[in-house]
């Protein structure tokens, strides 16, 4: 019962792991390319039919989003916008009398009423649904092709009980979501919470492990992000130098394959993990904070510290997941303000099993430490994670802005971790093979275990 929490608290991040392997075949099974509509409108600034269009296609561009794409020409007062709509008369064989003028494919319409309108929106329906040409193709000579737009600009995906939904540009959004919930499963930060939890909650004070806990994960939290912020800014100075972006994602593979070598060979040879030399010492800040139990202020004090050295302590078992993700995000080339709400979602989603341990231990006032069996799986998995995504960042980084390959490259990793876990625990010790921790223990001389 002691290991009830921690075990729990695995199994559901287990269950979250094989939920997101049944849905992203599902999901990635539904995405598909659509169709696309070019609207070429020439107008006039102060023309007043040219006015009622412009409402108009606003309320056709907010039915159809990116289905509709609207090139809109000025013509009274830009000469070359002028030239360009004699053009596509001529190609149309009309002589340009008025505006405004509106072509979708081999069709056009002169002026703007009801009638017109009814046309376009028909012309407009009719493209989303079957398909239509690129005016320019015609007006170029061209051979006339169904225009349509990348899978990566627009796509859908059916989610069971949810529906259909417009997965355009949201691939970094999946990334994010489906990273923070990995890292946020780190056998680094779940060692220290737990092991100071289960001295906290000795003190039978309700209210002390609820003010200790929320400054801890707080502190540890906001230092991380600077930590995050700080790695994003510096990849997005350097970003226009495409091989530093391979560098990272080099360092981020290495990365990986020693947290996945963990898996096998925990803490034998390089490891990121949280060096046995350094936890007396952290073991003497958990101390200091008991210390000071009878004063409430010089706890919080003490925890501070303690959550300040734990942290840059961390670093070397936590960075690897925030240096693969900044490098997706500055690929996906957002504005300053997505990035801020992008780390926030990263944030809420990574605390969101301390958070959980943390309230299980309030409402308990029980805690346990979390097994380095249950932190080799996290190992396993982590790794073998960051080695996909750095793998898919050095031969192709445009695939993560594709919402269907972000689910597949997840999903390849999912399903690698579950062969590699079947074969490691269950087949090859049937067949009497033992790799790393599987390993029988070592016998004394005379033929005994130890």
């Amino acid at each position: 019962m002691k290991q009830l929490m921690i075990k729990k608290l695995f199994s559901k991040f287990l269950f979250l792991i094989l939920f997101i392997a049944i849905l992203i075949p599902i999901g990635a099974a539904s995405a598909k390319t659509n169709n696309v509509v070019h609207l070429y409108f020439f107008n006039g600034d102060g023309c007043p039919h040219c006015a009622d269009e412009k409402v108009f296609l606003n309320e056709m561009t907010n039915e159809y989003g990116r289905q509709l794409v609207i090139h809109s020409y000025e013509v009274w007062y830009n000469e070359e916008n002028g030239k360009l709509f004699e053009t596509f008369a001529k190609a149309f064989n009309f002589e340009p009398s008025g505006i405004p003028v509106t072509f979708i494919g081999d069709q056009y319409w002169t002026g703007f009423s009801s009638n017109t309108e009814t046309g376009i929106r028909e012309a407009i329906q009719s493209g989303v649904e079957n398909g239509v040409v690129d005016t320019v193709q015609i007006v170029n000579g061209e051979e006339p092709v169904i225009a349509t737009i990348d899978s990566s600009a627009v796509s859908t995906i059916d989610l069971p009980l949810i529906g259909t939904i417009d997965l355009s540009g949201k691939s970094i959004w999946l990334s994010t979501v489906l990273i923070g919930i990995v890292d946020g499963f780190n056998p680094c930060s779940l060692w220290v919470l737990t092991m100071l939890l289960a001295m906290i909650v000795r003190t039978n004070s309700r209210k002390k492990t609820l003010i200790i806990g929320i400054v801890f994960l707080t502190v540890t939290a906001a230092i991380y992000a600077l930590f995050i912020g700080g790695v994003f800014t510096v990849l997005s100075y350097v970003s226009f130098m495409k091989w530093i972006q391979i560098a990272v994602a080099v360092l981020t593979l290495v990365m990986g394959l020693i947290n996945f070598k963990d898996y096998f060979f925990f803490k034998e040879g390089v490891s990121l993990t949280i060096d046995d030399k350094r936890k007396p010492g952290i073991y003497q800040r958990i101390r200091n904070v008991m210390n000071h139990s009878d004063n409430l202020w010089a706890m919080i004090g003490a925890t501070i510290l303690l959550s300040t050295g734990v942290s840059l302590v961390e670093f070397s078992c936590t960075a690897a997941f925030p240096v693969v993700w900044s490098n997706l995000v500055v690929s996906a080339d957002v504005s300053g303000s997505t990035f801020i709400l992008l780390l926030l979602t990263y944030m809420v989603l990574y605390q969101i099993d301390e958070l959980v341990i943390f309230l299980l231990a309030v409402y308990t006032m029980r805690s346990s430490r979390l097994q380095e069996k249950h932190g080799q799986i996290l190992k396993l998995f982590s790794g073998t994670l960051m080695i996909v995504l750095s793998f898919v960042m050095i031969v192709q980084p445009a695939w993560m802005n594709d919402f269907g390959n972000t689910l597949l490259v997840f999903f390849v990793a999912i399903l690698i971790t579950f062969l590699i876990y079947l074969l490691a625990e269950v087949f090859l010790p049937k067949a009497g093979i033992y790799i790393g921790h599987n390993r029988p223990p070592a016998k004394k001389k005379g033929g005994k275990n130890r």
